[in-house]
């Protein structure tokens, strides 16, 4: 009896540990980030905040460390156009990126779908009947899984897509989170925790 008991014990902080995952962003810098652009990146009241900068061109904040199988869960609150995306074993020269991206849009604009930047564009959208997950101007929980050649995403607890490729699953690098170019943007980031598997 005691062993059973010693056993879940186990198993329950293994399981917690797995849920919580390793905070990527701290609340309160930007340490473990690299910002790649001239758009604004910076941290006000415990959150991240993304920004269109005078350039209005395309930006990236990227992590340090390069994530090739994990799961990654977000939080993110798009205001004004809110046209962003979480890039995924991506490699970024500049402001050219090379890799994944998780849209991050306004509404029926495929938010979780899938798109290959400098490459063949848009490779999965959600159904549409599933473009109603996005709460626009509220905060929303997005979750990235990626395993082999496998990535998954869900926008408040509804998968959006589920998609194979051969490309990505050779592929490694880092994971960026993305202002789109155009101006008017700003989204607001929050509790980003990633889960190496």
């Amino acid at each position: 009896m005691k062993k059973i008991s010693l056993v879940a014990i186990l198993l329950s902080i293994a399981f917690t540990s797995c849920q919580s995952g390793k905070e990527l962003f701290n609340g309160e810098n930007l340490d473990g980030w690299k910002i790649h652009g001239t758009e604004k990146w910076y941290v006000e009241d415990g959150l991240l905040i993304s920004e269109s900068g005078p350039d209005e061109a395309y930006g990236y904040l990227a992590t340090d460390e390069n994530y090739k199988n994990f799961e990654l869960n977000l939080e993110f609150k798009q205001e004004a156009d809110g046209n962003s995306g979480v890039f995924i074993r991506s490699e970024i020269d500049g402001t050219k990126i090379t890799g994944w991206q998780v849209e991050v849009a306004p509404p029926n604009l495929h938010t979780g779908g899938i798109y290959e930047s400098y490459g063949r564009g848009w490779l999965i959208k959600p159904d549409p009947e599933k473009e109603d997950a996005l709460k626009y101007g509220e905060w929303n929980k997005l979750k990235i899984k990626v395993e082999g050649n496998k990535v998954t995403s869900w926008l408040n607890g509804v998968e959006m897509v589920d998609f194979s490729d051969e490309k990505i699953g050779a592929a490694n690098g880092k994971i960026a989170l993305q202002i789109h170019d155009g101006g008017g943007i700003k989204v607001y980031w929050r509790n980003i925790k990633v889960q190496e598997l």
